[in-house]
């Protein structure tokens, strides 16, 4: 009864830390969303509100950063659960990463709106590639909940996309730049905020990379798209 007992304890345990994770994601995501509304409406109010609420991301981070040392130290996890663990710590350090890059939009968009400058850029790729890196946000975290390899497959894919967005986001910065020199700094402004949301790209496959590595046991990080998709077949 008293094993019966630990068990449902470290089984609640770990559950809490799945859901906290989940709740960090959500907030994070949001934080993408809210730096994007910030650049493209020149919103400096929610701008600063972004800025503002990255130390509720970093605390997050610590909190379920502790509760995993917790679950180490006092349950000494092995295999699948200890796989879990594992990830639940890196994916957190990729949640904190997405939210330090959506603070860097939001910083972007202060210096680009507040500053006299001759005219506001398009921002017609980090549109697209904002709608695709939440997708691949949301896809992650569906997958890290639901064990979901179908799911977790299709992210590395999705950021193929960001990259060629933002490649073709640079070369159109690079033309305004080298047509009118007086663009220049708000060109770069704008590149800034472009890789930061390359980067969250970058960050949400790491995390569907973890799910593999926790469902099947197999490292898929720095392999091709195409290896990890017969990796889960």
């Amino acid at each position: 009864m008293q094993h019966e007992h630990i068990s449902k304890q470290f089984d609640t345990e770990l559950e809490t830390v799945r859901s906290r994770v989940l709740q960090m994601g959500g907030l994070v995501e949001e934080q993408i969303v809210n730096s994007i509304e910030a650049l493209i409406d020149g919103n400096l109010n929610l701008a600063d509100e972004v800025v503002a609420r990255d130390l509720q991301v970093n605390a997050m981070e610590v909190e379920i950063d502790e509760a995993c040392a917790h679950i180490i130290a006092r349950r000494q996890p092995t295999a699948g659960d200890l796989r879990m663990v594992m990830t639940v710590i890196k994916t957190i350090t990729d949640l904190e990463r997405i939210g330090d890059e959506a603070d860097k939009i939001a910083r972007m968009s202060k210096l680009i709106y507040q500053t006299d400058r001759l005219s506001i850029p398009r921002f017609t790729e980090i549109k697209a590639m904002s709608v695709i890196v939440v997708e691949m946000l949301r896809k992650s975290l569906d997958a890290f909940a639901r064990l979901d390899l179908a799911a977790a497959v299709q992210v590395p894919r999705q950021d193929r996309q960001v990259d060629d967005e933002f490649s073709s986001c640079m070369r159109h910065l690079i033309t305004f730049m080298m047509e009118d020199p007086r663009t220049i700094s708000t060109s770069l402004d704008v590149l800034f905020a472009a890789k930061a949301v390359e980067r969250i790209g970058d960050h949400a496959k790491n995390m569907s990379e973890y799910v593999v590595y926790m469902v099947k046991g197999k490292d898929v990080r720095h392999t091709s798209v195409e290896e990890i998709e017969r990796e889960v077949e």
